[in-house]
């Protein structure tokens, strides 16, 4: 039976062609507040997930995957974001009422554009010191995908050393239990 996506005017159906592609579905989560969440992002009027209810990976930003493994996997806690509902399904955005509130959010905008404009070069304390931070949001950026990547890099470390721990107890177990107790 094939599976679709359940997110509104979504017509993704899992095929080969689509797998190729590399978009992948994900079942609903198990978590109830969460399952209730995503329900309530794919805004499809009276819907309740079934077990076999599954969203594509299109309706994910790229940084919600873990691709560490053979299966591409959504991180922990991950709410599908990306839709194109029609002007009567989305949010609308209450516009700033108050002139001290247009007049902060028109500073804001000048305040970002001049800081965009400013590009200093690193400082010797960035280059001696790794708790310092890096003087652009691009370098911090690359920074902080490195520690997540080697983040990543040591959690799969670790379940790899726990499934090699768990078989080598488990051997010694059969081991024991096999020779009937005798340690020699």
């Amino acid at each position: 039976m094939p599976t679709s996506c359940a997110a509104w005017g979504c017509t993704t159906v899992r095929t080969i062609q689509i797998r190729s592609q590399g978009i992948t579905f994900h079942k609903f989560p198990k978590e109830k507040q969460l399952r209730r969440q995503w329900e309530v992002a794919v805004k499809r009027e009276d819907f309740s997930a079934n077990e076999r209810s599954m969203l594509c990976s299109q309706h994910f930003q790229p940084e919600d995957f873990d691709r560490t493994g053979q299966n591409v996997r959504l991180r922990d806690g991950t709410k599908p974001s990306v839709f194109s509902f029609p002007t009567h399904l989305k949010r609308k955005v209450a516009a700033r009422t108050t002139q001290a509130s247009r007049k902060a959010e028109a500073s804001l905008v000048i305040d970002c554009s001049l800081q965009s404009l400013q590009v200093t070069e690193p400082s010797p304390t960035y280059l001696e010191h790794t708790y310092a931070l890096p003087p652009s949001p691009t370098l911090l950026k690359t920074r902080l995908n490195e520690a997540l990547a080697r983040v990543e890099s040591l959690e799969k470390e670790m379940r790899n050393s726990k499934a090699r721990e768990w078989r080598a107890k488990k051997t010694c177990v059969v081991f024991w239990r096999t020779s009937g107790g005798r340690t020699s």
